[in-house]
């Protein structure tokens, strides 16, 4: 575990997915922590997933878009990671946070497209919230991003604030407040 971050050890979920339409299979997901091996893939997948958001907002320098490997190596060293994986290996999703005086800060929670609206993203949040328990997670999106809005708001999260970080890119800004009581029954 790095220094001053949450705690994820083994695998935290476990999911059927959708039954895909080629096959009666069922697959099976499970978060894990996130590698220094599985950032290439973890770059790939987020600007796979985040390219709809720059189409969104018109705008492919947003952060995700741009971020090289290089600064995710850097990130990694200093932020807990998560990946949802396949029971083949395929990384669907990741999500990653760090620990800031008591406040959580969530962020690039991603999914990738053609395994969206399955929950994959719902039980990432979840996942982070329970490895870095905190009394306030805090997140942003793109105010246009209504379907990620409504997500965080059906996961407890709150509206607190809204600005225009660059030309055409508006951010709201959501917290989630609750006892730490609660999390540990």
């Amino acid at each position: 575990m790095k220094p001053g971050m949450c705690h994820c050890e083994g695998p935290l979920v476990w999911l059927s997915t959708k039954k895909e339409k080629s096959h009666e299979k069922r697959r099976r997901m499970k978060i894990l922590s996130v590698e220094a091996e599985d950032l290439p893939a973890i770059l790939a997948l987020q600007k796979a997933a985040f390219e709809s958001e720059a189409r969104l907002v018109g705008n492919y320098e947003i952060p995700p878009m741009t971020q090289t490997l290089a600064d995710l190596e850097q990130e990694f060293a200093a932020l807990v990671m998560l990946k949802a994986v396949m029971d083949d290996g395929e990384i669907v999703g990741s999500v990653r946070a760090k620990i800031e005086t008591a406040t959580v800060r969530v962020g690039r929670l991603m999914v990738k497209p053609g395994f969206q609206g399955q929950g994959i993203g719902t039980r990432l949040l979840a996942a982070i919230e329970k490895a870095c328990a905190q009394s306030r997670y805090e997140l942003f999106t793109s105010a246009k991003s209504h379907r990620n809005v409504a997500l965080y708001e059906k996961a407890g999260y709150r509206a607190f604030k809204e600005a225009e970080v660059m030309p055409g890119v508006r951010l709201v800004w959501m917290e989630k407040k609750r006892g730490f009581e609660k999390d540990k029954a």
